[in-house]
């Protein structure tokens, strides 16, 4: 896949803060790309560069092609940015805030009224086109301010916390959207700290800690990268169980190790074991265990979901 938006030892400083950090960061063209990390992280001075809003202090950022320093013209058309906090005319109707945007990119007269319609119908707003936009409610100017966002139909939307302060039925239909978005082509380069958005819908991810690119990569291969292996942890019902459990684990294919680990809040004694194995080796452990009459009280695996692997990639970055 080829890239369409890169920075390079990308550094923004405000005074003696270092809000970017020698980032280097590579979006795929096409893909949705979940930018994610904790509120102070950078992700907002990330996107202000690439949207040509702010300098950076050093390094380089390219969207389309376009230098976002030498060509900030162009990266703009060929962009369509939705910033955390946006604005609303509140005065207008809906289809008047369309109308005004498309004006402000150049479209014609004649073509406006029918790429509002469409913008509209795109985002499920017909039913308020005459509505001015103050009656609407948050989740619905969201869904506006993306409908402004395509109004020049960008290659790359560049979007910033947008399921931010939304109720779960809105940002629902809001991850819905950037889905079919993607389906027509765009390139969605979206921040968040909400884990669940990221992990529904996207291709790719980029985590970002302390102004820093921990990790970045498809969601499979950030699951390799940072979970090579799956943990197992079973809870026993005596320590006798778990020393006869030990011995018939350990010559298992597939287990790395067996480690005892703390006991749990009822007393009980754990393992946890380290298995490269797949589904069937995982059921022939527990078949042993049970084949050997062995009082089990807790059997479970540690997903590889996007919390665990967000947690393993700045685990000890934070202080």
């Amino acid at each position: 896949m080829s890239t369409i938006i890169e920075t390079r030892n990308l550094v923004k400083r405000y005074g003696k803060l270092e809000a970017v950090s020698n980032l280097n960061l590579i979006v795929p063209e096409g893909a949705i790309y979940g930018f994610v990390g904790p509120n102070g992280a950078g992700k907002t001075s990330t996107m202000r560069i690439l949207t040509t809003l702010m300098q950076p202090t050093s390094g380089q950022a390219f969207v389309a092609g376009y230098e976002v320093t030498k060509d900030p013209r162009n990266v703009r058309r060929a962009i369509g940015y939705m910033p955390d906090f946006f604005g609303v005319y509140d005065d207008m109707r809906v289809w008047e805030y369309l109308d005004f945007f498309a004006a402000c990119y150049d479209i014609p007269e004649r073509e406006r009224a029918a790429l509002v319609d469409d913008l509209l119908e795109l985002v499920e707003l017909t039913h308020r086109k005459n509505d001015m936009v103050d009656k609407l409610s948050r989740g619905m100017k969201q869904r506006l301010c993306l409908a402004r966002t395509l109004a020049h139909d960008p290659q790359v939307l560049i979007l910033d916390e947008p399921a931010s302060g939304l109720d779960p039925r809105a940002r629902i239909e809001i991850r819905e959207l950037l889905v079919e978005l993607a389906s027509m082509g765009k390139t969605i380069f979206f921040s968040s700290h909400i884990l669940a958005d990221v992990a529904e819908i996207c291709t790719h991810i980029g985590i970002i800690e302390a102004g820093q690119m921990v990790a970045q990569g498809s969601m499979e291969e950030m699951q390799r990268q940072l979970m090579p292996h799956r943990e197992i942890t079973i809870t026993f019902l005596s320590r006798e169980d778990l020393e006869k459990a030990q011995s018939i684990i350990s010559p298992l294919e597939g287990v790395l190790d067996l480690i005892e680990i703390d006991k749990s809040d009822k007393g009980r004694p754990r393992l946890r074991l380290h298995f490269s194995g797949e589904d069937e080796g995982v059921a022939q452990i527990s078949r042993r265990l049970s084949e050997a009459n062995i009082a089990i009280v807790g059997f479970s695996e540690e997903e590889r979901n996007l919390e665990a692997v967000f947690m393993r990639a700045t685990k000890g970055l934070v202080t």
